[in-house]
This record gives structure tokens, sequence and C-alpha cells, in this order.
């Protein structure tokens, strides 16, 4: 799973947080911290090193050749259907199963993406290998139209950039090294799906810092939930241990290591800034909720989770 940038998405983290595995990280903070992720933006790391993510479903390397676009991939047709956000779709196949994924549900499918110019970016269809990933971390329009699917059904999407990876800058010398801009073109095959266990509660405090947490000079806020046994705190640099939640401040979570069922590892030097500072305060054994400012996590990029983020976490292990 790590021949993909992460669908944030995810975030997305969409940004942000990330992986369906034991490896999975937390938040990460960079574009190189994307790349590592798994299929889909399944294996974002935690909101800091993930991004969410936030969150993404692009090779890391070159285009891989075969499968020719669609001839409609320029533009959706007319008899396509549209959602309010403007993601559109065809059915190519209808399925046979009657139950849908949610948002939070791990999804095994088969897919290929082009650009609206026919350049295929990505496929597991030609890698021979479905993906698997959690719907809540891949990017916006994959979280909205998987969940209309069911098991054996096959769908054409069509994905505008600000569901996707952002639109297309003129001149962007960059443009070239991340995940393809603009309208993107899936045609998805959705096998099977695992229902996630049930989320965890939302914060009543979600939308702000409230009074009796902690903040520090930076506009970090915190406060313990559940004390530790531990006594040593990990360093800027160690690798650490954790379950967590993630939300934003209209209470929508957006990644979480316990609805996969399994704790992050990463190193605090690779996730956002907020984590690299509030994880420096705890001990092993210690649940703490943090309210990160944007400043300290995604900055406001396209595609990862928007303005400041609430995280509930659990240092479960410093490795060093």
């Amino acid at each position: 799973m790590k021949n993909f940038w992460t669908l944030l998405s995810c975030v997305a983290l969409a940004a942000a947080l990330t992986a369906c595995k034991s490896g999975a990280s937390a938040p990460d903070e960079g574009e190189n911290a994307e790349a590592t992720k798994t299929e889909a933006a399944a294996d974002e790391k935690p909101a800091g090193q993930s991004e969410a993510v936030g969150q993404k479903v692009v090779t890391e390397g070159a285009a891989p050749e075969g499968i020719p676009a669609p001839p409609d991939v320029a533009a959706p047709p007319e008899t396509a259907e549209r959602s309010a956000s403007g993601l559109a779709w065809t059915i190519l196949q209808a399925g046979t199963g009657d139950k849908h994924p949610s948002a939070y549900d791990i999804v095994t499918v088969n897919y290929t993406g082009w650009t609206t110019d026919g350049r295929m970016f990505d496929s597991s269809t030609k890698r021979g290998k479905p993906a698997e990933f959690p719907l809540n971390r891949v990017i916006a329009g994959w979280t909205e139209g998987v969940p209309l699917m069911v098991p054996g059904e096959k769908r054409r999407f069509w994905i505008p950039g600000d569901l996707a990876y952002g639109e297309a800058q003129p001149n962007d010398p960059h443009a070239a090294m991340g995940p393809p801009k603009g309208t993107l073109v899936f045609d998805v095959e959705l096998l099977s799906f695992k229902e996630a266990p049930k989320p965890p509660e939302t914060p009543k405090d979600v939308a702000a810092i409230p009074k009796d947490a902690k903040k520090t000079k930076s506009g970090l806020g915190s406060r313990v939930l559940k004390k530790g046994e531990g006594k040593d705190h990990p360093s800027a640099t160690s690798v650490v241990t954790v379950n967590y939640s993630g939300w934003t401040t209209d209470g929508k979570m957006f990644d979480s290591s316990v609805m996969r069922g399994t704790p992050a590892t990463f190193g605090l030097n690779q996730v956002i800034p907020g984590w690299t500072e509030g994880l420096q305060l705890m001990v092993v054994g210690e649940t703490r909720r943090l309210w990160i400012p944007e400043d300290l996590a995604y900055g406001g990029r396209p595609g990862r989770p928007q303005g400041m983020l609430v995280f509930d976490v659990e240092l479960l292990e410093i490795k060093n």
C-alpha cells in the first residue's frame, strides 16, 4: 500500500491521520509524508503526519501504462447524476449487495484514475491487486461517492478539484511533483467492505478551547482526561505509539486509530507541529485532549482538515 499518495485525506486527517495497519502513522506534515501512505490514502498518518489524510489515491511514481481513458473522460455526460457538491457519476455495472458502506468503513475496491486529458495516473486494476482503505482517509470525492455504492457495483466518478487534490494553478513549478490537480475521473468497483466499530463520542467542548484547559504560548490547548503512570516524556524526535481520534470544530471526526482497531506508531518529528508539541507534555498511560490551532495543524492546505483540530490522544509507548 506504499505506492499511493494518500487520497486525504487523510485527512484525512483529509487530513489527516493515518493507517489501516499497525504501522500507521499520525497526522503527517508534508508531501513526503503523504507519499508513504497506502492505497487511496488509507494509510495516512495521524493528523500530523498524514494529512488526511486526509485523507488520497494517487501513485507516487510514474504513471503506469495501459488502460485507455473512457470516451467521456473530459466531462460528465448529460445523463450523469450530480450531487450538490459537484460530484458526478454514472453506474457502469449494477451491484449484487443491498448494504452501503459508511464513511468510517474499510472498503476493498478496484479502480483506475485519469485526468481529464486522458492520462491514467493510477490503477489498482493495472497492478492486479485490489486496494483496501478506510473511506474517511481518502479525498472527499471518494468519501462522498463510494458510500452510494453496494458490493459488486461499478461506477464512474467525475471528481472536481475541490473534492480531490485542488485545482490546477497556472505556471505552478511544483505541478509535476505532487498529486494530479483539477477534475479527476475514476472507474471504481466496490468489491466488499468491513463495517467499522462505533465511532468515539464527539467531545462536548470540540468547538473551542475551554477555560479549564491549559494553553501554551504557541496557542495549543490541552487538558488531561486520564492521568498516566509513567514519568518520562517523549522528546521532539521520539517514536511513540498512540491511540487517537480527531475532529474538526463542527464535530466531524476525520480520523481515528480507535476506529481502525490498531494503534499508530510514528516519529514526533514527522507530524504536524501541534502533535510534536502536545505529545511532549504527556507520559505513558495518559490520555489528553489537544486543541490544535490551524497554524499548528495543516495551515489551510487543500485536501486537509481545515481550521482548529481537536484530538483525544492516549500515549501507549515511547520507543526512544
